[in-house]
């Protein structure tokens, strides 16, 4: 359950929207997951039935990934240049600061009105209105909340949006931030009727050919650093390299969750090469190391057992500064 005054101010912040038939822009971040375009969609679809005028976006580039792109509602969303220019609320979901936002952060920060839903315990705490909880299992679920507390009745289209975003970011409900909530929660989607076996399957068993290649390329570099921390795995693959393979650059996004399996390391790191030449950081923990701590000083941002941050830096300058920070 969300913080108790914060989910009140929030849902009286959507409620006046809705109830006016307002313009409403909400926006997941920069290369949404599951967790931040699923929280989009359902929020959207859940004010478009109020009476609010929805636009549902996120940061360029404007490209959702096959995996995500069959969520219901996704064929409403809007490229981030095609937004109302004026909306009457801006809403961002699932961005740990305002750079996530990318484009759209501006339009968050001229909004006459701004509301920030997200769960990373890095957030500093940005928009008019905040509710920010680190204990909730994904964005997901405080979205969850402001369904209820405006009145909208979960569907199995709405259901599936809420729990492709829990599924992922609980891992299946491997991780750390699985409670005995988070199963009730859960329970509560599945009773809606969602499919969540081909939910799960579309989400984290369904890849190109191409895919298995890619990734006997990166875990064929994979370096373990016992002396590291209490143990570093690391390893790296480039957009062009998946792309060669006839891949999206998003496939990179699943290496960490293979590279985080190695028992020998509490840390893996997966580093993906970007065409201007920077590097975008995952780091995951088994649950001895808080990667937030490592990603804040880096920049970024996230969770104790989950984080990331994007590097200027060469690619043995970008490891050496996490060896320095673990």
């Amino acid at each position: 359950m969300a913080p108790v005054g914060a989910l009140e101010t929030a849902v009286a912040v959507l409620t006046r929207a809705a109830d006016a038939g307002a313009c409403v822009v909400l926006s997941a971040h920069v290369q949404p997951d599951a967790d931040a375009l699923g929280s989009t969609l359902a929020l959207a679809e859940g004010l478009r039935r109020r009476g609010a005028r929805v636009t549902p976006t996120f940061p360029g580039p404007f490209v959702l990934p096959a995996s995500l792109a069959w969520l219901p509602g996704a064929d409403r969303l809007v490229p981030a240049t095609e937004v109302p220019t004026h909306p009457d609320l801006v809403v961002g979901l699932d961005a740990a600061d305002l750079r996530r936002l990318g484009e759209l952060g501006a339009v968050l920060t001229a909004a006459p009105a701004s509301l920030v839903v997200d769960h990373h315990a890095s957030n500093p705490g940005f928009g008019q209105v905040q509710l920010v909880d680190p204990e909730a299992a994904g964005t997901v679920v405080l979205v969850a909340d402001l369904l209820a507390g405006l009145g909208v009745e979960l569907d199995t289209d709405i259901a599936t949006c809420l729990y492709a975003g829990l599924a992922a970011d609980t891992g299946s409900f491997r991780f750390g931030n699985t409670s005995p909530a988070t199963h009730q929660f859960a329970a509560r989607l599945l009773a809606t009727g969602i499919d969540h076996a081909r939910i799960s399957q579309r989400l984290f068993d369904t890849a190109p050919f191409g895919w298995l290649a890619l990734l006997s390329l990166a875990t064929g570099r994979a370096t373990l650093e016992r002396a590291t921390g209490r143990g570093l795995v690391w390893t790296w693959a480039t957009v062009a390299e998946a792309e060669g393979h006839g891949l999206a650059g998003d496939h990179l996004e699943a290496l960490v969750d293979v590279v985080r399996s190695a028992e020998e390391a509490d840390v893996a790191c997966v580093l993906k090469g970007t065409p201007d030449g920077a590097w975008n950081v995952s780091l995951r923990s088994r649950g001895g190391t808080d990667v937030s701590a490592v990603a804040i000083a880096m920049g970024g941002g996230g969770h104790r057992m989950a984080a990331g941050f994007t590097s200027h830096l060469d690619r043995e300058q970008t490891v050496a500064a996490i060896r320095a920070r673990l």
